[in-house]
């Protein structure tokens, strides 16, 4: 492909993206993949000079355009190479005069009050940088000094101490260590909430959103055997795809399939039975936005409102599945109070046998700042930038009486 015929894919791609963000569609990674795999004459090196064109407008873009075209138009604006390339054979139309450009933004306005108490304004840089690949080691086979030497540019995380962190855009699929269950990819962020559930080997231990196994993965390393992990997820196709994984790693997981809000009748047989109960439930991702940019597009405050919801009646049930003197673990990859804090002053205040089981700062080595007065945890893009920081999250600990 010539330079002008990836502007001209890159402006296809973005119109797709756009169609999807307006109509609850698929993410931009999705829609990439799905783009080049109807396209197989693109070579490696057209189809990372499309993805990087693509994701480069959406980043620079935080308002959704009106099309593919104004926001390849805007990112004209800041390079000048781009410009000349529109009218040449196979490329985008010629410029028109007046034609609407996508106009520069950090984050869309729906957001911007959300932000203000978690995240200065100077800080909003960091949540368009691109992330590292973090790896989590499976340490229940191998330590991760042993594990980070195979890895060309790898460097230990600074505050997981399961995490390997290699440059953005590494591939890993075809390493060994890979394909032999010895890592799987994690982001620090991620790591640190399992982390702050400590996982006991004789413990029952319910991963509520399990989604495609990441954390029951993880909580499996840390837990070591002898502990009974059930994963579950409303997702029929993400929670398939643990069976494969867990095999790889070499652990044993039980997954189930729940249809909300028929959770609580659905484990009926883990009613107050539960030691660990944790909750990384579906929110709107923005404490993600640099690994998943489009997130600006994609959602709303209403799609928060509709979310704030799920949340509370995860937070109940989780409450009822918990044994007296359980632990219960909320997470969420959003920025927003609303989706973090907020939820677990609610719950405290409906349910009087919960009580917040404080994070200390020295079980997290090195992350004094992020834990809050109340001793929950709070992570940002922007905290430890030098070392390549971390996604968003929000953490807090419970316990039953």
């Amino acid at each position: 492909m010539t330079p002008a015929a990836r502007l001209q894919a890159a402006i296809e791609v973005l119109d797709e993206v756009i169609a999807a963000a307006r109509d609850d569609g698929p993410p931009a990674d999705s829609i990439v993949t799905r783009y080049f795999k109807q396209r197989r004459y693109a070579g490696s090196k057209d189809r990372r000079a499309v993805r990087e064109l693509v994701f480069r407008a959406i980043r620079r873009s935080a308002e959704r355009p009106e099309s593919g075209r104004a926001a390849i138009l805007g990112l004209g604006d800041d390079d000048a190479e781009l410009s000349p390339l529109f009218g040449e054979p196979r490329g985008p139309e010629p410029i028109a005069e007046n034609e609407p450009t996508a106009a520069p933004g950090l984050v869309p306005a729906w957001l911007v009050p959300e932000l203000s108490p978690v995240i200065r304004k100077e800080e909003w840089p960091a949540l368009l940088e691109r992330a590292p690949l973090d790896l989590r080691v499976n340490v229940a086979r191998i330590s991760r000094d042993e594990l980070v030497k195979q890895f060309e540019g790898a460097v230990a995380t600074p505050h997981s101490p399961w995490g390997i962190r290699l440059p953005p855009d590494s591939r890993i699929d075809d390493h060994p260590a890979y394909q032999q269950g010895l890592v799987e990819v994690q982001d620090e962020g991620s790591q640190l909430i399992v982390l702050a559930c400590d996982p006991k080997a004789d413990e029952q231990i319910l991963d509520l959103c399990a989604g495609a196994g990441g954390k029951s993965l993880a909580l499996a390393a840390a837990a070591a055997p002898g502990a009974h992990i059930l994963a579950t997820d409303s997702n029929r196709a993400r929670l398939a795809k643990l069976p494969a994984r867990a095999e790889r790693a070499g652990t044993n997981i039980e997954t189930r399939l729940v249809n909300p809000p028929k959770e609580l009748a659905e484990l009926s047989d883990w009613h107050a039975k539960a030691d660990l109960v944790l909750i990384d439930a579906p929110c709107s991702g923005t404490g993600t936005l640099r690994r998943h940019p489009d997130i600006a597009w994609l959602k709303d405050e209403e799609d928060v409102g509709r979310l704030t919801l799920t949340q509370d009646r995860l937070l109940v049930r989780a409450a009822d599945l918990l044994k007296p003197g359980g632990t219960l673990v909320y997470a969420v990859c959003s920025l927003q109070e609303d989706e973090g804090v907020a939820r677990l002053e609610a719950l405290l205040a409906r349910d009087n046998r919960l009580q917040r089981m404080p994070v200390e700062p020295a079980e997290l080595p090195g992350l004094a700042n992020a834990v809050t007065p109340a001793g929950d945890v709070r992570t940002l893009p922007s905290m430890w930038a030098e070392r390549g920081g971390m996604d968003g999250f929000y953490i807090a600990r419970l316990q039953k009486s």
